[in-house]
Order: C-alpha cells, then sequence, then structure tokens
C-alpha cells in the first residue's frame, strides 16, 4: 500500500496543498521552502497511531499549534490533513483519511478535533464529531486513529501509519551518543541508538542484512575487507569494519572511527533494507561521493521492487537527479510564495516539460527553478 495522494490545509509551510504521489518522489526546492516539513506530515501521522503517541503528544513535540500552524493562516486558521491510500496500481483510494485540528480561542485553549473521517472505498465509516463527542467534549482530544477500541473497522490505516520510517543519521550523535544526556528524540530520527536497533534485529536478519551492506561498502569505501556488528566487553554493540593493510591480520575501525560519509551510507542501506512500508529519506547525498550519489536512485528502485514499499526522497543533489529514469513525474518542486509554498509536480510545469521533452535531465531541467532569486547579491556580503 502507498500513499497516492496528500491533501493539506494550513500545515506549516503550506497553505493549500492537493499532489498525488507515486512509489518513487523526489522532493526539490529552495532552502526553507518546506521540503522537511512536507516530510513531516507523514511522520505526524506514524506518531498519532504508534503506541505511546496520539494527538495531544504529536502537536505538543512540534511545540504546540503555533509552530505547526501556517503563517499564510487568516480567517479559517484550522488545520487539515487528508490522505488517500491505494495500492499502487488503481488510481481509486482503498482507504481514505482525514483530519482536522482546532484549538479553542480562549480560556485553556485546548487542542481539539474539528473533524475525523474515514472512508472505505467509497463507503465512509467514520464521521466525527459523533453522538458520543457531542456529549462528551474530552473525547474531541483523541483520535479514534489512537484508539485501539475505537479504530477496529479501521486498524489497517493505523498499522500502516505506525510503520512509516524515517532514518537521517547525524554522525556525532552515533558517535558520541554516550555525551548526550536526555530522553533523545522520540522515534531516534537521528541514529543516536542505532547500533542498539541493529542489535535488537534477529541475528538472522541481521546477519543477512549487514552481508548485503558489506558487499555494497567494499565496492565504495577503498580497502575496506569486512563488515560486521560485534560486542565489547562490556556488550555493548559497535560496527566494526577490517580494511586491508600491511598487516597480515588487516587493520580493525569502529564506527567512531568511521566516516560521516560511511555511517550516512551504513545508515542508508540498512534502512532501505528494514521494513516494507513507507520510507522517508532526507537529503540522502549528504557526505557522499558524487560518485556514489548518483548510483543510489537505481539502487533506491531496485530494493522497493523488492520489498515493494514506497520512498519519498527529498534533496538538493544534481547527481542524484541526473539519474535519466526519473521522470517529471516523479518530482515534486516546491515554489514559495507570500501566500505559503506551493507544490507541483515538475511535469506539470509547460516550461519544464519542454526542458525534459527536448533532452535535459530532471537535474538540468528543476534544479535552476530551486535557486534563489536574489542570489548574485550573496557576492556583495562583507
Amino acid at each position: 500500500m502507498i500513499v497516492s495522494r496528500v491533501i493539506l490545509k494550513n500545515w506549516k509551510n503550506f497553505r493549500n496543498v492537493d499532489v498525488e504521489l507515486g512509489e518513487r518522489m523526489f522532493i526539490v526546492g529552495p532552502n526553507a521552502s518546506g521540503k522537511s516539513n512536507f516530510l513531516d506530515v507523514f511522520r505526524f501521522l506514524s506518531d498519532l497511531a504508534k503506541d505511546g503517541g496520539g494527538l495531544q503528544k504529536a502537536i505538543k513535540e512540534r511545540g504546540g499549534v503555533s509552530k505547526v500552524r501556517c503563517l499564510a493562516a487568516r480567517q479559517d486558521p484550522d488545520i487539515e490533513i487528508e490522505v488517500h491510500l491505494s495500492d499502487g496500481v488503481s488510481k481509486k483510494p482503498i482507504w481514505r483519511y482525514a483530519l482536522g485540528i482546532k484549538q479553542e480561542l480562549a480560556g485553556s485553549r485546548r487542542l481539539h478535533l474539528k473533524y475525523e473521517k474515514v472512508w472505505q472505498r467509497e463507503k465512509q465509516i467514520v464521521t466525527r464529531p459523533d453522538v458520543g463527542d457531542e456529549k462528551d467534549f474530552e473525547r474531541l482530544m483523541q483520535t479514534h486513529l489512537e484508539q485501539i477500541n475505537a479504530n477496529s473497522e479501521f486498524r489497517e490505516i493505523s498499522k500502516f501509519f505506525s510503520s512509516f520510517s524515517y532514518l537521517h543519521i547525524v554522525p556525532q550523535l552515533l558517535r558520541y551518543s554516550n555525551f548526550f544526556s536526555g530522553p533523545g528524540v522520540p522515534g531516534d530520527p537521528f541514529g543516536m541508538n542505532f547500533l542498539e536497533k541493529v542489535s535488537k534485529t534477529s541475528k538472522n536478519v541481521r546477519n543477512s542484512r549487514l552481508k548485503k551492506i558489506e558487499r555494497a561498502l567494499k565496492v565504495t569505501v577503498p580497502q575496506l575487507k569486512e563488515f560486521k556488528q560485534v560486542s565489547d566487553e562490556r556488550g555493548i554493540p559497535h560496527l566494526e569494519a577490517i580494511y586491508e593493510h600491511w598487516r597480515p591480520k588487516g587493520a580493525k575501525q569502529r564506527e567512531d572511527q568511521f566516516s560521516d560519509g560511511t555511517l550516512r551510507l551504513i545508515g542508508l542501506l540498512w534502512s532501505l533494507l528494514d521494513g516494507d512500508s513507507v520510507l522517508l529519506l532526507e537529503e540522502p547525498e549528504l557526505s557522499l561521493n558524487s560518485g556514489i550519489v548518483r548510483k543510489l536512485p537505481a539502487l533506491i528502485y531496485r530494493l522497493q521492487r523488492v520489498k515493494k514499499r514506497q520512498v519519498i526522497i527529498s534533496t538538493h543533489s544534481a547527481d542524484l537527479l541526473a539519474e535519466e529514469g526519473i521522470g517529471g513525474d516523479s518530482v515534486l518542486l516546491l515554489s514559495p510564495t507570500n501566500d505559503g509554498t506551493i507544490i507541483s509536480t515538475a511535469s506539470s510545469d509547460k516550461d519544464i516539460n519542454n526542458l525534459l521533452v527536448s533532452g535535459l535531465n530532471i537535474a538540468d531541467a528543476v534544479l535552476p527553478y530551486t535557486v534563489p532569486s536574489k542570489i548574485d547579491q550573496l557576492n556583495l556580503f562583507e
């Protein structure tokens, strides 16, 4: 199952958005145009559905309604999200889930549902507020999506949302996790506990994935001979690489000695192999050699064919987008305006489409539209 359509109102950068999605989508746009915030829609839905999550917690973790609501929102400031879920073949959705969020204007300013609606194919099976909500306002503080006793008719949606995957490894967090105190970011999106996650994976699955990653690393990392997981004398898990060296048994390194690019590549490859639901990738090109980056789209495509999963990728990289197999309908172009960011497919823009028809690749046709209009003034910086 994939997310085939997203409709947003007053969500962060986006005042009004209605966009269709395919199995592999690339999101491009200027800095601060909303690429991360668009991906956060999926993370938000996942946070609603996960155990220990829910509406109140998901909004609080994002700084409250004022930080989530679009700055361009005016007379109608409510936040609304609607997603369509399909099998990836038929355009007609199997499921539709819609959520409206309000905040009281006075008093305790309680966050509550404006509405919650669910359709299974053409049949609407949930309409809130319902009779029970009208009798007890407190019920509107939670979605049915997060309540196991209320989502039996559409639990498939809840399980699908909760399986969404996002990993954007920050190498310093992984290397020096012992120096960071506190509970960390929910869901560990930045990989601070990545080693623990790998170690908790069943042995056969873990070894199979690490062997596949090892084959990729042998191609991309000079002199790498072996890659595996080990534990130190205290039982703490580590990743270990053995490099060909003048010593007979080679030279060993653990993750705290790996380059940023090697750590990010390991995290990326693990993410692609881990699960079969929606995978969100944020700028996977960071710290990687351009030659590796150019191969990523084909690698992602091959693995998602096996896993049959949807992959949504934000990027600034010309190398990543230069692959011939990327079509204009697979690229979402974000364009900031005074009334919020607009999202459109690259193929829907007449000028871009003409460039693609003339033989230009996506990188050459689209990325010039993401360059700030006043970029030349940067030369005047003193």
